[in-house]
């Protein structure tokens, strides 16, 4: 390897080192130690944030393109440092990383774009009534503006998209609210350099350098001190349901609640309608097993879980799913910790009763191979632990016996990031049937294809109700994932000369 990290923190535009220290833990080469992240260090990068953040949430629409352009840059020109050391420490293959950078790169653009065109203000104007009748009606303007400091936790599953500079980073940005980010201890080195890039583009551009710091690894007490801050005034979170649920009970039980927007997890249910099923259940059954192993299936949209009617179709679709499967081999997950997760989720299922293992296969380590489940609709409904999410390449068919079982299996799930129907024309009634129920329980619903993969651009959802995301009103992915980042503020009578540049003309 020839990048070596710092290993610090970056506060306000300073490196800041600690004697408290950890090691990176890399899928191959070389350890690193790390600064480990403090209270202290939370608290004083938070007091930055406060402090720039009257000015910059007066920067203009231009200036903050500008940044998020910029930033973007100087992470591309860093593209060889960042692949080299998030494969060591993620497993991850190069092309998988530089394709991740060019959507962490094309969110920044993307925002950059969205924030200029100013679509994202809603501005309203009410002009004033002054003879009407009983009363006279006031100069009333509209326009949202950004809340404050945001914090942000890096993702273990994303070093790049959904980590220091990802969507919610750049949606803070592009709104004008400073961010503190918690990096993830699973790829220190990847946030470090990334971090590196966005202090750059701030100091080449003559900006606040509170406007953002990373505050690396550390123990619980350093996340739960970001999110009870008072200084912060929303967060942005993806990971575990666990984590993020005690992370949100804590922005709840704060003397002023903020809003926690936090991405937990989906088993993103895939309904394979009749007709679909007679007609390429042999094709849908491998493309479903593509879809569970890519990324070794640490996506949160893997479609974990296929639902078919019983009968000949069905089998077709599970044997060619099966072979599928046994053609990947393992493959090196993200961290150990993920690994283990994965094995000890893998027995929990198997261990379900009334569940049929189609496809078990050993593994050690770090490694993870698929794993292929199967159970009638009754177990299903009688488990509602086969309902959690498995983190990594497994999946589990529900064989319900008619359409109507169908229907009732689709109204048992919780909230989830995606749904699925694979279906032809013949399917229509059922597919409608079926739709009030998928828009209720899921932020996308997709047909005739597979959810991983999550187009960024204006129309996307990522989030859905609990527990797939702590506010179902809001997406992580996609431009309109700025709106978590402002709120609206009405101007009563207010001169020209006071009012936010953006809303004098409207």
């Amino acid at each position: 390897m020839t990048f070596t990290p710092h290993g610090d923190h970056w506060i306000a535009g300073k490196r800041v080192g600690a004697s408290a220290r950890f090691s990176s833990a890399p899928a191959s080469g070389s350890t690193f130690e790390f600064s480990a992240g403090t209270p202290e260090l939370v608290a004083e990068a938070c007091a930055a944030a406060e402090a720039a953040f009257a000015g910059f949430a007066a920067t203009s629409r231009e200036a903050r393109a500008r940044l998020l352009t910029t930033i973007a840059d100087e992470i591309d020109a860093r593209g060889a440092q960042i692949t080299e050391i998030g494969s060591a420490e993620t497993g991850l293959p190069a092309a998988r990383l530089e394709g991740e950078r060019g959507r962490t790169t094309g969110q920044l653009r993307l925002f950059a774009e969205h924030v200029l065109k100013g679509d994202y203000l809603d501005r309203r104007h009410d002009a004033a009534l002054p003879e009407r009748q009983p009363l006279p009606r006031p100069d009333l303007r509209m326009m949202p503006r950004p809340v404050g400091p945001v914090a942000v936790f890096g993702a273990s599953n994303f070093p790049l998209a959904f980590s220091t500079a990802g969507g919610d980073t750049a949606a803070a940005l592009a709104a004008g609210c400073p961010v503190v980010v918690k990096g993830h201890g699973a790829h220190p080195g990847t946030g470090e350099v990334v971090a590196d890039a966005i202090v750059v583009a701030l100091d080449a551009l003559g900006m606040d350098a509170g406007i953002f710091s990373l505050v690396q690894g550390g123990s619980r007490a350093v996340g739960e001190a970001l999110v009870t801050d008072p200084r912060i005034k929303a967060v942005g979170f993806t990971g575990s349901l666990g984590g993020g649920r005690a992370l949100f009970d804590l922005c709840a039980a704060r003397r002023e609640p903020i809003p926690f927007f936090g991405e937990l997890g989906s088993v993103n249910p895939m309904f394979v309608l009749p007709q679909a099923a007679s007609a390429r259940g042999v094709e849908l059954g491998t493309g479903w097993a593509g879809s569970l192993t890519m990324g070794v299936g640490q996506f949160c949209t893997n479609p974990g879980i296929a639902i078919v009617i019983d009968g000949p179709e069905a089998d077709a679709f599970v044997q060619s799913a099966t072979e599928g499967l046994k053609a990947v081999a393992a493959q090196t997950m993200l961290t150990d910790g993920m690994a283990a997760a994965y094995r000890d989720g893998a027995r929990r299922v198997a261990e379900g009763a009334g569940v049929k293992s189609l496809l078990s296969t050993a593994c050690e380590g770090r490694a993870a191979a698929p794993c292929l489940f199967e159970v009638s609709a009754g177990d299903w409904l009688e488990n509602e632990a086969l309902s959690e999410e498995v983190f990594g390449p497994l999946g589990l068919v529900i064989r319900v016996a008619d359409a109507a079982q169908m229907t009732q299996i689709a109204q048992s799930f919780k909230g989830q990031l995606t749904a699925t129907l694979q279906m032809e024309a013949e399917d229509i009634e059922l597919a409608r049937a079926l739709l009030p129920l998928l828009e209720r329980m899921a932020g996308r619903v997709l047909a005739n294809g597979f959810p991983t993969g999550v187009e960024v651009c204006d129309a996307m959802v990522h989030g859905g109700p609990y527990p797939a995301s702590t506010n179902f009103g809001a997406t992580s992915v996609g431009t309109l994932s700025i709106r978590r980042f402002l709120r609206p503020v009405c101007y009563q009578n207010l001169p020209d000369e006071l009012l936010p540049a953006d809303l004098v003309k409207v």
